[in-house]
């Protein structure tokens, strides 16, 4: 079972990589949860309205997909290599 994380423990104290990476492997599952989800409403909305603030949440969670792996590329112990 997955343990809870607070994100109060990265304060001050050093985060096992393997504790990151799970969080960021956590992090994009659920991003791509949103993402799907809001790809779904906007293919299949029947006003321009929803399918405008589907298409805004689409694009938000591409660029917080994004933001995921270069914070990861950053704090990896490996940055050195290329990122995925």
């Amino acid at each position: 079972m997955i343990r809870p994380f607070s994100v109060d423990e990265l304060a001050g104290s050093p985060v096992d990589p393997s504790e990151l990476r799970l969080l960021f492997h956590r992090l994009n599952n659920q991003l791509g949860i949103i993402l799907a989800h809001s790809e779904l409403i906007e293919s299949k909305a029947s006003d321009e309205a929803t399918r405008a603030r589907a298409t805004q949440v689409v694009a938000a969670a591409l660029d917080a997909m994004t933001t995921v792996k270069d914070i990861r590329r950053h704090t990896s112990p490996s940055s050195d290599s290329p990122a995925n």
